[in-house]
Parts: structure tokens; sequence; C-alpha cells
């Protein structure tokens, strides 16, 4: 392993040590047209960047709760390494590339490589009243946390070298074409119509779909299910749930990209969904398991935070409503039914949570949008526009089989290259000692 992560981390310095010198050469003041700024709107955007940035360590502990003891580092380190890495691959090329200027409705072009252009002034085909920056540093928080949700399908089993090589493979080859398709001047999906206000379709489906390949190449953790310990930390998991909680309300009502009506309804509608969606999980632990969970309450809400995301600039409060029991039904159903079935390891339910649910808010925004929110939306099929229904389902297929099969491949090559799994021996010790020679606990007799 030490072999490999010397190699990687060289090239890696390598690659970004060449990027720089290149972003330097290339780099030149563009002109832009003179555009108010209004503070208020950069205000909030900035503090929403912030808010979203926060959910990554936040992650971090929701799923650092629920795996064992032993690897609740390795769970740590992934999400910090997350903010490092794909911050500089971000500002580098993975901004241009995600929205860019576009190719063919594809890909954006490296024409902001090393954010060339991306300067102080707002660039309006994306946010007419707030710095062309901040638009930037914002969408890049997206693009941190994206990849670290796949983390929980492969959680207690992924190389270290490889999880980074393969996180800033994803984030260039999967992660920024679909944002582009969805987000990006010129994309395809958004030129089709396609609806996804926050990332239900650029977040949740790519990496809930992303888990699920992840968990079928990696195989099931050795003991899985009968000898694999239940959270070794529930209090963190619930911290993190509610930190979680918190910062969704910067990473919805942010989207809005000013401190307006729409920020304010999707702030309205976030919380609505998220409160039904767990009470809806807690009833349905209680009839089927004759007891509610601490662990099936804050699943349920981030569950109604995935699914009310696409939809939260969309959707009335009698939407979010629906929106949060719906997820709560269908994710219920992939975790204690699909996957039992099927019998793959997704380890703490990424694609149980946020890819089920993510496409739940894809489909249900196509069912309660209503212009009545967003007059620069367009109606569901609930409010006499059956057409966006089926543009919301277009868009999540082809999300769906981009996301598994360039994923898949990855993996696959990678595996190949340097090894994607961690040895039978690191696995039985455990990540923490084996990947990072640290331990989360000292246990003193």
């Amino acid at each position: 392993m030490g072999k490999y992560l010397k190699k990687s981390a060289f090239w890696f310095f390598a690659a970004f040590l060449l990027f720089t010198v290149i972003a330097t050469v290339v780099t030149a003041a563009e002109v832009t047209p003179a555009a108010k700024i209004d503070t208020g709107d950069t205000a909030w955007l900035l503090t929403s960047a912030a808010l979203v940035l926060l959910m990554t360590p936040a992650l971090a502990f929701f799923y650092g709760g629920l795996v064992r003891r032993k690897n609740v580092l390795s769970i740590l380190m992934q999400c910090f390494m997350l903010m490092c890495l794909i911050t500089v691959q971000w500002v580098l090329f993975g901004y241009s590339l995600a929205f860019g200027p576009d190719i063919k409705g594809i890909i954006g072009s490296l024409g902001w490589f090393g954010l060339k252009g991306v300067g102080l002034e707002p660039y309006p085909v994306y946010a007419a009243t707030v710095p062309h920056q901040a638009f930037m540093i914002f969408q890049a928080m997206f693009a941190i946390i994206t990849p670290g949700l796949i983390c929980g399908a492969f959680a207690e089993r992924m190389k270290f070298s490889t999880f980074c090589v393969f996180t800033l493979l994803w984030a260039t080859l999967v992660y920024d074409p679909v944002c582009h398709w969805v987000w990006g001047a010129g994309g395809f999906l958004r030129a089709a119509g396609a609806l996804d206000f926050a990332g239900g379709t650029v977040v949740h489906i790519n990496a809930g779909v992303a888990a699920l390949a992840c968990a079928l190449v990696l195989g099931k953790r050795k003991g899985y299910p009968d000898k694999i310990s239940p959270p070794h930390n529930l209090p963190f998991a619930v911290l993190g749930a509610g930190l979680l909680w918190f910062g969704w309300f910067g990473f919805n009502g942010g989207s809005a990209l000013g401190s307006g009506a729409l920020a304010t309804n999707a702030f309205v509608v976030t919380h609505v969904a998220a409160a039904t969606a767990g009470l809806t999980w807690a009833l349905l632990d209680w009839i089927f398991n004759s007891r509610s969970t601490v662990l099936g309450i804050i699943t349920g809400a981030v569950g109604g935070l995935v699914a009310i995301t696409p939809a939260s600039g969309f959707v009335n409060v009698i939407g979010a409503l629906w929106i949060g029991i719906g997820v709560s039904v269908f994710c219920y159903m992939a975790v204690a039914i699909l996957k039992v079935k099927f019998g793959y390891d997704d380890s703490l339910d990424a694609f149980g949570v946020h890819g089920i649910g993510g496409i739940w808010g894809a489909l249900a925004t196509g069912l309660w949008a209503t212009k009545m929110v967003n007059p620069a939306g367009a109606n569901g099929l609930f409010y006499g526009n059956p057409a966006q229904f089926l543009i919301q389902l277009k868009t999540v297929a082809i999300t769906i089989v981009y996301s598994f099969v360039m994923t898949f491949v990855l993996l696959k090559v990678l595996n190949a290259v340097m090894g994607v799994r961690a040895s039978e021996q690191d696995e039985r010790i455990g990540l923490d000692l084996t990947q990072h020679r640290e331990a989360g606990y000292t246990v003193l007799d």
C-alpha cells in the first residue's frame, strides 16, 4: 500500500504544480461588462457556501458514528481530504468543465482554466447580482460533498490511496459532466427543461447510483451481515445529522442565488420535508419493529432533505409534506427489503437514502412543481403539465445509466492498476491503524 500511496502522492503533486504553472501563464484579466452587485444577495450566498461546507464534516460525523470504532478516523479523513482535494480540482479545471463555455451541450471547455476570467464582477448567465467568484465557490461546496456521499457505500474497506485517485477521477469524469448537463449554460438536460433546483440529480442520484456501483465492485465487508457490529457511536451520528439539517438551509436556500422570496420558500419547504420524513420513518419503525429508533428518525430526516433538494425552489409546503412522506416510505423499503433481497453491502445506505431519495425527489418535482412558487420554473403533473414529469423521468434515467456505468468502469480500471480494496488483514485490524497509523480512541485499563 505504501508504494502506491507514495506514487499517487508524487503524481498528484506533480500534476498540481504543472496545473499551477499553466494557470499562472494563461490567466489574464477578462473584460466583463459592468454590473451592479447586490450586497444582500452576496452576503446570503457566501453564508450559504459556508453552510454547505459545514455539511462535509457533518457528513463525516454522521457516517463516522455509524461505522465500527476501528474505522471512524478513516471516514473523517476521507471527508476532510475531499475538502482539500476537490477544492484544488475545482479551481483549476473542475469549475470550467462544469460551468464553462459549452461544448455541444455535453461539457464545458477549459476556457476558465485556473479561474481565468472568473472575477469579481457578476456573470449574469448564472447569477446577475453576485460576484462570479461567489457563485463559483458556492458551487465548489456541492462538488466537495457529492463524492463524500459515496463514502457510505464503501466504508470500512477501500484503500485510502485508491480513494484519493478514484475521487479525483470521479469528480472530473462523472460529477463535472452531469453538473454541466443539468446546470451549465448550454447543457442538454437544462435545455430540455429539466428541473433540479439544488442537486437532486446532480448530487444525490449521481452519488447514490455511484455508491451502488462501489458496493457491487468492492463486495461485502468481512462477516457481513451476521458479524457486523451495530453503529459504534449513535450520538456522533445524531450530531452529524443535526448539522446536515442546519447546513442544508444553505444547500437549498442558497441555490436561489439571492436573499428574497424564492430563498424563503426553499428554506421553509426544506425544513418541512425533513421534519415530515423523520416523523414518517419513526412511525414506520413503530409499525414494523414495535419501537421507534434514533437511527431511524435521523435516517428519515436526511432522506427528507435529499428528496426536497431538487424541488425546493419549485414546490409549496403541501408538496413538501407529500415529498417527505413518500421518501421515507421508498427509502425504508430500499433499506429494509431491497438491500436484503439482493444481498449487496451498501454499508451506510448511501444508495438506499441518497440514490432512492434523489430519484423520488426528482420525479416528485415533476408532480408538484408550480409556477406560483417560481415563475421561472414549470408546472408539474398535478398542476396541469404532464410533460414535465416525463422530462424529469428522462433526466433521472440518463443520470442513472451514466453514473453507474462510468463508476463501474472506473473502479474496474483502478482495481487492475492499483487495487481498490484493503487487504483482509487490514480490514480486520481496521482502516484507522492500517491506513493512517492513528486510533480514534485510547483504551485505558
